[in-house]
């Protein structure tokens, strides 16, 4: 049996824009020529296109674009903007309703139980995240100051 990856351990040993691009690849199917940087501890992936523009000062340069998590790549709501149109694979669609709950801050139910892992989440034409499919609901990621109040 292999053991799964993880790509948090690939962190510091491989070039940030290779390792990014190859995740991206493999999840979604599409990855943007960006440039990558991972930082911190929580290996959070800032994004930005080189441009003839200096910034200063550290940790200037680039949106927060995504975050290696030990079974893949999880993409911020920018991030899935980016990536999202060009995506070829792990993209669930959600309904108004669901994704009024979705952006609410709940978990909510897909018909499909066999997808597993980091998905994109589309609205219409619009991408709102990335969600973890796992026995056939969608894990909110959402972070808490985005989301949605619903009246109840």
């Amino acid at each position: 049996m292999e053991t799964p990856r993880n790509p948090r351990e690939e962190v510091g040993k491989a070039d940030d824009t290779e390792l990014v691009k190859k995740l991206l690849i493999e999840n979604y199917g599409y990855a943007p020529d960006l440039v990558y940087e991972i930082r911190g501890r929580y290996h959070k992936v800032y994004a930005w296109k080189p441009c003839s523009i200096e910034i200063k000062g550290p940790d200037r340069q680039g949106i927060y674009f995504a975050r290696v998590e030990s079974d893949g790549i999880r993409l911020s709501i920018e991030g899935s903007f980016l990536v999202g149109p060009k995506a070829t694979k792990n993209v669930v669609e959600l309904d108004d309703e669901r994704v009024r709950r979705y952006l609410a801050g709940e978990s909510v139910e897909i018909g499909d139980r066999e997808l597993h892992g980091w998905v994109i989440i589309k609205w219409r034409s619009y991408f709102l995240g990335s969600a973890k499919a796992k026995g056939g609901k969608l894990i909110n990621y959402v972070p808490g100051e985005r989301r949605l109040r619903l009246d109840l």
